[in-house]
């Protein structure tokens, strides 16, 4: 197909497009693990933007309006969701997965709609979008020049949880398409590309990126070299806890190239003064007395969780303040050979983009993955509270050993960080996986009652 073909906007539609999307979308879109509203009724559902990507599948941004939700403080809440859908007459039986149902009214009655990123055929197109820079409406397709990108290669979409989706192109590359859109650099874009410049070989390096223009300037999804013979960290973990393999060696590995990354971040990016105690103290209540609200077992523990947070005040700043990972844990590393890789830095997106790139304490990086060792140890019965243990002992002493500092001496900030983090935990548990909600409500109890 000419490249022409990859630029063309769609044509003007007289009526509006949700009088056919709107009714599908508003049962389809609370069913997608990405879908942060779950808990929340959605009240509204408006179209942002919509562009033809290639004949038959459409690019939109959508708004979603939510009722108002108790941690907001009675707050209606909203959201813009990034979708890619298929329209056209028949659905071939292979894609009834990807089925979201059929227009009855509006410019699209009588189509079928469905979820283009299941189509190989969209899949391959998406790819030759980012192959060829350009526009299209509002859209911006950019890529790094010295890294080229064959065509032709075998999508495939990947079926793990996760807050996005990726397509994996030939064993080759990845392609991330953020589902709820912030306005901003997202840092999945910037940090990798700026590790990238500081020669940090931690990070795969963007190579093609896509971003919005309207209604606000946005990024839309990066692809990056595939590491096709990794294993991310938590399926390692769990298979050396299966067969009863020591895995301290790999977890000291981790804590150096840990801190590589953290060094690299703190040359790309400026760094701040020792960070703010009282305010991320107080920021840390907040987001107790929140999770509280929803999650009514927090309830006992919040007076003993709010010493924890309080005692940031008083205790060692610890390092500078820094751009850091923001969500780091065993699912975000990925081994091959014998060296750890470090990937997702988009940061928990259920905060606010600007607060996912400010300068934080490098410790908070810590605290997720020591959460993340409690809970590998978690998932099969015995409990191996000691395996955990030493694999949080061998983590900080490679971290250590390559920072120049140690966590293990910052008690109280490790403390008040990893008790943030079993909170973000327990209302994440209670609202996608209520069956797991006893793994952070065990750490909880143990940071609140015994204080270690």
């Amino acid at each position: 197909m000419p490249k022409t073909a990859f630029l063309r906007p769609i044509r003007r539609v007289v009526a509006d497009p949700m009088v056919s999307f709107g009714g599908l979308l508003r049962d389809w879109l609370p069913r997608q693990r990405w879908f942060a509203g779950k808990d929340r009724p959605v009240t509204e559902l408006g179209l942002l933007s919509m562009t033809e990507l290639f004949p038959g599948c459409l690019h939109l941004l959508v708004r979603t309006g939510h009722a108002p939700a108790p941690t907001r403080g009675g707050v209606p809440g909203g959201d813009c969701y990034q979708l890619l859908l298929g329209v056209r007459a028949n659905l071939s039986p292979r894609l009834g997965r990807a089925l979201i149902g059929r227009a009855e009214q509006g410019p699209f009655a009588g189509l079928t709609v469905y979820d283009a990123l299941q189509d190989p055929r969209s899949a391959q197109l998406l790819l030759e979008r980012l192959r060829h820079p350009g526009s299209a409406g509002p859209l911006r397709f950019e890529c790094d020049p010295s890294v080229p990108v064959p065509g032709g290669l075998p999508p495939r979409l990947l079926d793990a949880e996760q807050s996005n989706s990726s397509l994996v192109y030939g064993d080759e590359f990845i392609l991330k398409l953020f589902r709820r859109v912030q306005p901003g650099v997202n840092p999945d874009l910037e940090v990798p590309g700026a590790l990238a410049g500081q020669g940090c070989g931690r990070v795969p390096a963007p190579v093609a990126w896509f971003r919005t223009t309207h209604p606000q300037e946005a990024t839309l999804g990066v692809l990056q070299p595939y590491l096709r013979d990794a294993s991310d960290g938590w399926t390692l973990a769990l298979r050396a806890l299966a067969t009863g393999d020591d895995f301290t060696a790999q977890a000291h590995e981790l804590g150096r190239a840990t801190a590589e990354v953290h060094l690299a971040l703190a040359s790309a990016f400026p760094t701040g003064a020792h960070d703010e105690s009282g305010r991320t103290a107080a920021g840390m209540t907040e987001r107790l007395d929140s999770a509280a609200h929803c999650v009514p077992a927090l309830g006992p523990f919040v007076p003993r969780l709010r010493c924890a947070f309080g005692a940031l005040v008083a205790c060692d700043p610890g390092p500078p303040a820094q751009r850091i990972h923001g969500d780091l844990h065993l699912g975000q590393v990925l081994r091959a050979g014998r060296e750890w890789f470090v990937i997702d830095f988009e940061g928990e997106p259920s905060r606010p983009l600007a607060e996912r790139r400010s300068l934080q304490s490098p410790v908070r990086d810590i605290a997720g993955m020591l959460r993340s060792f409690d809970y590998a140890a978690r998932q099969r019965r015995p409990w191996r509270p000691q395996w955990a243990r030493r694999c949080r002992e061998a983590f900080c002493a490679g971290y250590a050993a390559r920072a120049g500092w140690d966590p293990r001496k910052k008690h109280g900030l490790l403390r008040a960080y990893e008790t943030d983090r079993a909170v973000y935990e327990v209302l994440y548990e209670a609202r996608h996986r209520p069956d797991w909600l006893p793994v952070p409500m065990a750490a909880i109890e143990r940071l609140a009652v015994r204080g270690d």
